[in-house]
């Protein structure tokens, strides 16, 4: 099927020339409207709306339905009216071409490629307590996913082994959270999964090696790159699989609170339960719908038994195997078959419940 035309909305030549010009480099469709009839009629449908500065005002005055994808564009320098005029239709933002001409590149080849108003699911993972597996958990669970459909991979947890490490692409080229961490504005879609390493359908955004400088560490990126390239993420893919830090605050607790599902991952013994009964306390007030998944089946604390100490669903259950540790030392990634324990229970929490794990678009 094709793509649904974006709308643009102006009577400005020079504009009109310049917003054809970069629908055409974007490969994207786009109708324009010359009056506000026009435009009302495929506002609704269009997957972007451009309004024209020269036009905000008169779109202003209808009161459009209010709806996500608005974004008033014009020729620099605009005045100072035309933002006042953009918050009244409901713009995302205003901006100024040439300046804004790759941001507005990026926003057409999203829309043209279905991309600019469907967002994947994301799943957040976060350790019950130290050690308990939840990078691999991650890992695996993106992997799996990935057979049927394309997953990102997505690591906040700077001080854990590294997800590009877990997945055996370390040495891969491609982009790390040092080249995204002083970006501004939006990010096209396209452009961060093509930038990004990855393995068996999993594109994986990771730390890189340590660095001497702040950079290394969460506190270093602000909320609005984080937003930002998970939007992008979900925006690119099916699936946003992310891998969180038990410190959950900060960026991390906005990103726990956006997610669509929160997985605890907790060892089934009684000291990792203790240190799992915080974490899901913490959990519990920034996001409503949590999970549980318990490694180490036929250890000294049965899995129902977890569950209903953390008063946790409980989702999946798989027993440790050292084949897992070696397939990871050897670059060969967590998931050696899809038979495997840690690939059953992963597929499990991709089954549970009935529709979850699947584009909820």
């Amino acid at each position: 099927m094709s793509p649904l035309p974006a709308l643009l909305v102006t009577c400005d030549d020079d504009l009109l020339g310049d917003v054809l010009r970069l629908a055409a480099a974007a490969g994207a469709p786009i109708d324009v409207a010359h009056d506000p009839d026009t435009a009302l009629r495929a506002w609704s449908a269009a997957p972007v709306v451009l309004v024209g500065a020269d036009e905000a005002a008169r779109i202003g005055v209808r009161r459009p339905p209010r709806r996500d994808g608005v974004h008033v564009v014009g020729l620099g320098p605009l005045a100072d009216g035309v933002f006042r005029q953009a918050l009244a239709i409901g713009a995302r933002d205003v901006v100024e071409l040439p300046a804004a001409d790759g941001w507005l590149v990026e926003l057409l080849a999203d829309a043209a490629d279905g991309a600019g108003t469907l967002t994947a699911p994301m799943i957040g993972v976060v350790a019950g307590s130290g050690g308990a597996g939840a990078s691999v958990f991650a890992s695996a669970l993106a992997l799996v996913a990935a057979g049927s459909r394309p997953s990102v991979l997505v690591d906040l947890d700077p001080w854990g082994p590294g997800l590009d490490r877990l997945l055996g692409v370390e040495e891969a080229p491609g982009a790390r959270w040092d080249a995204l961490a002083d970006g501004s504005g939006r990010l096209g879609s396209r452009s961060l999964r093509a930038s990004l390493p990855g393995r068996d359908g999993v594109a994986v955004l990771a730390w890189g090696p340590p660095l001497e400088d702040h950079r290394s560490s969460l506190s270093s990126l602000s909320s609005d790159v984080v937003v930002e390239v998970l939007s992008a993420a979900q925006r690119s893919s099916e699936l946003v699989v992310v891998d969180l830090p038990r410190s959950l605050d900060g960026v991390a607790a906005e990103v726990t609170a956006r997610c669509d599902t929160l997985l605890v991952v907790c060892e089934a013994t009684l000291t990792s339960v203790l240190s799992g009964q915080k974490v899901t306390a913490r959990v519990r007030s920034l996001q409503s719908d949590v999970g549980l998944v318990v490694r180490g089946e036929g250890s000294s604390v049965p899995p129902s038994r977890v569950a209903d100490a953390l008063a946790l669903p409980l989702l999946a259950d798989y027993a440790s195997r050292r084949k897992v540790t070696e397939q990871v030392e050897l670059g060969l990634g967590p998931v050696h078959s899809r038979r495997s324990p840690l690939a059953r229970a992963a597929a499990d929490v991709l089954q549970w419940p009935p529709g979850f794990g699947t584009d909820r678009r």
